[in-house]
């Protein structure tokens, strides 16, 4: 007894057709890219852009000028990042000195400084910076004496 339900057209169909159904999609779907426009021989490229590998020397350039910009917390992590790619090289730990010193942090500026004058000890920048750092310590004492 079906009590006036009638199933919808799609129950109705065999199991036969059912199972042809997906092979059928299936099939229209392989063969649709031959059935597309056909493509241009020679595809058209564009203009490859031309990116400068990243040294060490690009990454100093960039901390000093993200210094200038005051852009101080990139110009930290760009002169660190430096310091990763070359450890050897005391240029790196003196340009993030100089920019801890330029910003007020005197005590991580002399640990860069100094860091930098166990790679190299006659390393001139690097004696400039801890000179300048205990000129200005001697006179901000003197100052606070007063």
């Amino acid at each position: 007894m079906t009590h006036g339900y009638t199933p919808p057209k799609w129950l109705m169909v065999g199991p036969m057709t059912r199972r042809a159904i997906p092979l059928l999609a299936a099939l229209v779907l392989a063969t649709a890219p031959s059935l597309a426009a056909p493509k241009p021989a020679k595809p058209i490229k564009p203009a490859a852009k031309v990116v400068a590998p990243v040294t060490v020397e690009s990454l100093l350039v960039q901390a000093h000028a993200a210094a200038t910009k005051g852009e101080t917390e990139l110009a930290v992590r760009l002169a660190q990042s430096a310091i990763v790619a070359d450890p050897a090289r005391p240029t790196s730990y003196v340009a993030l000195a100089d920019i801890y010193a330029e910003t007020g942090q005197p005590d991580y500026a002399r640990n860069f400084y100094d860091a930098a004058l166990g790679i190299d000890p006659a390393e001139p920048t690097a004696l400039k910076g801890i000179s300048a750092l205990d000129k200005n310590h001697s006179s901000t004492t003197a100052n606070a004496a007063r």
